[in-house]
Order: structure tokens, then C-alpha cells, then sequence
């Protein structure tokens, strides 16, 4: 089988430093927002960075890590690893389509985090938990938006925690961007390779063959499969569990209060009532009421109540953790809870459990009759136990069971996904990417004649697949043993095909050059414009290459496009009439308008070239020349002339086309001036540096303009020379 470079100690140290840093940036961040007191959880900068670097298997490995560590101290997180993979899943998902370059994308980026992370686990909150409203880092918000805007518990509890969700994500996002940046490009390179990601040089036609990809089939089908089994499993564990909670609280309650009921002597209850405190054994039965309540650990609230018709009068009610208990003999009016039971509690008898949810939180309540020697319920025993006790309990085990299926379930759709991808997905990708590409040059040839056809390209395709190596016996290896046998057969008869169209191109080019320079030849003061500029635009760009700038636009290919494109920058002066071309002095308005329209008509004399050729040659550099022709006199700051362009928004060759143009013009001798010196021409480039040119190429041309102009000097001299002997 193929050999990858994951199996390399190089690319295990890689892929290490891609986990362990992002757990770390998901960790540091957040433990900072915590000392601050940051009303931010900043806990998923890693898991972003990690899906912008290497996808989507390592940035759910750092997301669900995370939750996991902390799930060892508080298990309750560890349920919010679910978000963390949805956020993980989210951010490769938006990195692969781009949404990562563009500041409105990003909006959309952030939202859709705060819609996960606030919103879903909001949901999540509530349907396990319960709001414990006015708590938590959201609460002010949610407060405002309950107090002041009216909104319902929950419609506040939801929106404050999106409202937070969308800071902190914001800061998350931007944050990972921010570092992403500083990431060296060859370890992003690096990544891309150890997870099989798409890089800018394989997208385009590779696409188009893999819309309907094996690899998504087979992830569309696990996790539906997963989806499914995992949510009938939950909810089936889940709701047994639940079941099982409840009677074991229940159970706690009622044991609570059943003891209750023994210590509070059910003759004295009217006594205790209209004494209060100074009742004879009052304080006592209070005392050993708080021991039990204590004994039973999740009782929240321990009462006495007696309950008459229009409401309930209070015989004991303990204090609680900050809220103190109402004394002795007062009525309450009922909660809303109570009505449905309130005709079986005047009349003494036992009732279920209920759940109420008011100012005191949202309680489990249980009543035991306290009844006297005859029998008769003179009170009741209330036990409270906060819903959020059973929820935490119950969540924990949902967690639990989340955690250890869908850990599993991801787990294992991993492992499958790239077990698919590198033993399937992967070679037949390669193989049918480079049949696609020699049958496409196969039939240009053939039906185009086309002589510029990228041998170097068919021949890596060849060698990919004479390196692949796949030794299957099965489908695979026949489909690979016949696509090798014609691969190389194409290519051996488009190197023959390619020697003819060599000089078939060559011919071509000349025609388009010499009608460039017949072009030029109008301008008699122009002389030998369009080799000079074309050999100061070469040295501009390698220039900016070498400072550092526009590294991924200036390969060698797109400087030698460069160059082959700058002698048609102004074959649009086929459209200026001679008299306007050739005037020494100065031009009129309605002459200079007509001079400067030379830009529109040069991009349409070259369109027209590229349009007809349909294909018949290589005219990938025309491109380049129409760019040029259009706009090398457009301004940096939008002041040129066709568009009015600005900044980067004209093409990067012709804004190195107009330096070299300007610097041409301004020290060749022309029939109305004298060439300038190299310090004034200097001056007046350096001067339109953030004006008329871009600065950071005049930067770099600063670097060679000084060797240019000797150059330019020597040969001039050595012309001058040779005209006078002629002469």
C-alpha cells in the first residue's frame, strides 16, 4: 500500500505540536478570563486554530480533550463536548470554504459559534438542568433583558447567554486569526500533506471530479447511522435514569420527612402556632428539625405547614442558605403548584411528589401528613430538594453515556474516514486526476493542435502514479496497472506531438512581438520602450521576490509571464491617430482623452486575440497583457485613468508595469526632452511612492534602479556610438 508521511517521527512531532498546542490555547485563555474575572469563557481559540491548520479529525481531538480534562474535576462539562465538536466541525467546515479571508465571512463565522455556544447550549441548559436564573457569567444580561425588556425567563436566559457567546466568540475568532498568520507556511504545508487537505495548487479541477466523493458518502451514511443509534440509546438511557432518580430522591424526601414527622408532636401544633418561639418545646423540635435536614445532605428546604382555605399558616420553616425562614403563625398565600392538590390536602391525604418552579428555584417537593392521636392531619412535613440536584445527577450519567458512545461513535468515524481517504479515496483521486488532465491535453492536441501542452505536468502525473505503488489485489490494483500502462503511452506520444508544436508556438509569438513593436514603432519617440520595460518589470518582480513581498503571486512562471507580457502594454496606441502619437508639444484636453483611451483599446485588441484563439495556443500570458494594457496607468490612490482603481485593487502587474513604465519615460531621451538625471527621475518615482505607485514596490525597486540606469546608460552609450560610425 502507499506510504504516507504520518507514519514519520517528523510528522508525529508535527501533529503533537498541533494538539498540545491547541489543548494549550484552549486551556491558557480561558484560565486568564477566569483570574480577570472576564465575563468570557475563551475556551475554543485551539480548537479554531487547529481546524484552520489541519481539519477537522485534529481540531474534534482538541475540543473534546478539553472538555474530558475538565470532566475529571467537574463531569458536567465534559456534556459540552458536544458543542466543542460542532464548533471544531464548524470551523474546518468555514476555513475550507474561505469564509476565513473576508471580514463580513467572519460575521458570519462568529454568529454561528455564539448560535452553538450560546444558543444550543442554552437548550442544552435548560432541558438538563434547569436556569438557574441570575447566576453564571451571563446573569446582569439575563437580568436586563427579564427586568427591564420583559422577557420570559428562559427568552432572557437565552438571549443573554447568545449576547455573551457572541464577545467571547469574537474574540475567539479573531484571536486564531490573528495567530494564524504568524504560523510558518511550511508547517501548514506540512499539515496539509499529513491529513490529506486540499492546498490552492490541487483545487479547481480536482473538484469537479470529486463532487460526488466515496469519502462523503460513506461519511453522510455513519453519521446518520450514528446520529440515529446514538440518539435512540441516549434517550432510552436517559429516561430509565431518570426514572430511577426520581425514586431515589423520592426516597431521600420522603425518608426526610417522615422522620420530621416524628419529631413534631402533632398535639402541639395550634400551640406552636399561636406561641411561636415561646411555645414550650418549640425550640427543641426546631433543633432536632435542622439535624435532620442536615443528616439528608440534598435537602434544600425542611417546613411545617398547616393548610387552611384561602392559604397556609407557617408552624416551622428553617432558614436556608440565604433566605431565612418565615416566622411562626404567618399565612402564606399558595403557589401555583399547589392547586391541583389542594382538595386532597384539606382533606388530610397523601399526595405525589410536586415540582414547583418559583422565587425559592425549582424544587422537588414532597408532603407527609403529621397526624394527631386520632388520627387526623393537623399539618404537613415539607421536604424540598432543588431541581438542579436531580438534574446534575441525572446529567452526569447522561454525560457518561454521551461521553463513552459518541466518544466511541467519533472515534471510530475517524479512524474509518481516513482509513477510507488513504487506502480509496485517496489513490483513485490521484489516478483519476491525472487521467483527467492527459485525456484533456490528449484531446487538445489532437483536435487543437495545440503546441504549448504542459509536459512537465502529465510527466508528475505519471511519476505520482508509478510512486503510488498500490499493490492491491483487487480493483484498485487492476485499475491502477492499466491506468500506469496508459499514462505512459500518452505521454511518449505528446512529447512527439510536442517537438512540432514548439515551433508552431514560437512562430506564433513572433507575430504577436512583431506586431507590438510595429505598434511601437509609430511613437517615434519612444525607441526600444517595450524591451526596456519589459526587462525592468522582469527585474521588479524578482526583486519584490527576493524582499520578501508577493511570494505567492511571483513564482518563476508568473515572472516570465510578466515578462512576455509587458511588450503589449501599449498596443492600444494602434487606436491614436499619428498626429496626436508623434505631436511635440503639448497635447490638448480632447487630445489627451483620446491619448488615454490607448488603455481601453489596448484591453480589447488583446481580449479579441484571446477570445479567438479559443484555446488553438498558449495564450495564459495575455491575460497578464491585458491586465497591463488596461490599467498600468491607473494611481495608487485612484486619481489614473481608465477605472480609477486605488491600492490593490489594480492588478500586481500593472502596478509594477507602472513604475517601469514611468521610469523608462522619464530617463530616455525623447525628440521634445533630454533624458533625466538618475537622482531627479529617482526623486520623482520615490515621490509618488503612496500616490501614484504602490510604496512596497517602490521599496524594492530603490534596491536596482541605480544598476538599472547604469545598464541602460552603458548600452545607450554603446548605441550613440555605433549610429555615429554608421553615420
Amino acid at each position: 500500500m502507499r506510504k504516507f508521511d504520518f507514519g514519520k517521527k517528523s510528522s508525529f512531532r508535527s501533529v503533537l505540536l498541533l494538539l498540545v498546542g491547541g489543548l494549550l490555547l484552549n486551556v491558557i485563555p480561558a484560565k486568564l478570563a477566569i483570574a480577570f474575572g472576564l465575563p468570557l469563557f475563551l475556551d475554543c481559540t485551539g480548537t479554531v486554530l487547529t481546524a484552520m491548520l489541519g481539519g477537522y479529525l485534529p481540531a474534534i481531538i482538541v475540543g473534546f480533550l478539553l472538555n474530558a480534562i475538565n470532566g475529571v474535576s467537574d463531569p458536567v462539562t465534559t456534556y459540552y463536548g458536544v458543542l466543542s465538536i460542532l464548533i471544531a466541525i464548524g470551523a474546518a467546515l468555514f476555513y475550507q470554504k474561505g469564509f476565513f479571508k473576508s471580514a463580513f465571512r467572519l460575521l458570519v463565522v462568529i454568529f454561528t459559534f455564539a448560535i452553538i455556544g450560546g444558543g444550543l447550549g442554552s437548550v442544552f441548559t435548560y432541558f438538563l438542568f434547569g436556569f438557574n436564573f441570575g447566576e453564571g457569567i451571563s446573569a446582569p444580561v439575563a437580568i436586563a433583558f427579564h427586568d427591564v425588556m420583559g422577557f420570559s425567563l428562559f427568552k432572557a436566559q437565552f438571549l443573554a447567554d447568545i449576547v455573551i457567546d457572541v464577545f467571547d466568540k469574537t474574540i475567539v475568532v479573531v484571536l486564531a486569526v490573528f495567530l494564524f498568520r504568524f504560523v510558518p507556511e511550511s508547517y501548514r504545508d506540512k499539515l496539509n500533506k499529513i491529513f490529506m487537505r486540499k492546498t490552492p495548487s490541487s483545487r479547481g479541477l480536482g473538484n469537479a471530479m470529486v463532487s460526488n466523493s466515496l469519502l462523503r458518502k460513506v461519511v453522510i451514511v455513519m453519521i446518520i447511522t450514528e446520529v440515529l443509534l446514538g440518539t435512540l440509546a441516549s434517550a432510552i438511557g436517559f429516561y430509565l435514569y431518570h426514572e430511577k432518580s426520581i425514586r431515589n430522591f423520592t426516597d431521600i424526601a420522603s425518608g426526610a420527612a417522615q422522620a420530621a414527622t416524628v419529631a413534631v408532636d402533632a398535639e402541639k401544633i395550634d400551640d406552636f402556632i399561636e406561641h411561636g418561639y415561646s411555645a414550650e418545646g418549640y425550640e427543641r423540635t426546631k433543633w432536632v428539625l435542622e439535624r435532620i435536614r442536615e443528616s439528608f445532605s440534598q435537602t434544600k428546604f425542611l417546613y411545617v405547614y398547616k393548610f387552611l382555605e384561602d392559604s397556609v399558616m407557617v408552624v416551622f420553616d428553617l432558614d436556608a442558605e440565604g433566605i431565612p425562614g418565615v416566622e411562626p403563625g404567618k399565612k402564606i398565600k399558595f403557589d401555583p403548584s399547589y392547586e391541583p392538590y389542594l382538595p386532597q390536602l384539606w382533606a388530610g391525604e397523601e399526595i405525589e411528589p410536586i415540582i414547583s418552579n418559583d422565587i425559592y428555584g425549582w424544587l422537588f417537593m414532597v408532603y407527609k401528613p403529621i397526624r394527631n392521636r386520632a388520627g387526623k392531619t393537623v399539618a404537613y412535613v415539607g421536604v424540598d430538594i432543588a431541581m438542579a440536584t436531580i438534574k446534575t445527577d441525572e446529567a452526569i450519567f447522561f454525560i457518561k453515556l454521551l461521553s463513552l458512545f459518541f466518544g466511541l461513535s467519533i472515534l471510530i468515524i475517524c479512524v474509518v474516514i481516513e482509513l477510507v481517504k488513504r487506502r480509496v479515496v485517496a489513490p483513485l483521486n490521484d489516478m483519476s486526476l491525472a487521467v483527467f488532465r492527459i485525456a484533456t491535453n490528449t484531446m487538445l492536441a489532437s483536435e487543437l493542435d495545440d503546441e504549448n501542452m504542459n509536459l512537465d505536468k502529465i510527466k508528475t502525473s505519471v511519476d505520482k502514479l508509478v510512486n503510488l505503488k498500490i499493490c492491491n489485489h483487487d480493483e484498485i490494483g487492476k485499475l491502477y496497472e492499466d491506468v500506469s500502462t496508459m499514462s505512459r503511452d500518452t505521454y511518449n506520444f505528446m512529447w512527439k506531438v510536442q517537438v512540432q508544436s514548439q515551433r508552431i508556438q514560437r512562430m506564433q509569438e513572433i507575430i504577436i512581438m512583431e506586431f507590438a513593436e510595429m505598434v511601437e514603432a509609430r511613437d517615434k519617440s519612444t525607441g526600444d520602450h517595450i524591451k526596456k520595460t519589459a526587462e525592468y518589470v522582469e527585474a521588479i518582480a524578482l526583486q519584490l521576490r527576493a524582499d520578501g513581498k508577493f511570494k505567492r503571486v511571483l513564482t518563476n512562471a508568473y515572472i516570465h509571464k510578466l515578462k512576455r507580457a509587458a511588450p503589449l502594454h501599449d498596443i492600444g496606441k494602434i487606436a491614436v491617430s499619428d498626429l496626436i502619437l508623434n505631436k511635440s508639444g503639448k497635447l490638448t484636453d480632447e487630445e489627451f482623452a483620446i491619448m488615454k483611451n490607448h488603455t481601453v483599446e489596448g484591453g480589447k485588441i488583446l481580449k479579441k486575440i484571446v477570445e479567438d484563439a479559443e484555446g488553438a495556443f498558449d495564450a495564459d500570458y495575455l491575460n497578464e497583457s491585458i491586465e497591463m494594457a488596461c490599467y498600468h496607468h491607473e494611481k495608487w490612490d485612484g486619481s489614473g485613468y481608465p477605472n480609477h482603481l486605488k491600492g490593490e485593487e489594480i492588478p500586481l502587474s500593472a502596478r509594477i508595469m507602472a513604475v517601469a513604465d514611468v521610469f523608462d519615460a522619464l530617463i530616455a531621451e525623447r525628440i521634445y526632452k533630454k533624458g533625466f538625471s538618475y537622482e531627479k527621475a529617482m526623486a520623482i518615482i520615490t515621490e509618488g511612492a503612496g500616490k501614484h505607485f504602490d510604496p512596497e514596490i517602490v521599496e524594492s525597486f530603490t534596491h536596482i534602479s541605480k544598476k538599472l540606469y547604469d545598464e541602460r546608460t552603458v548600452i545607450d552609450a554603446a548605441q550613440n556610438a555605433g549610429n555615429a560610425k554608421i553615420a
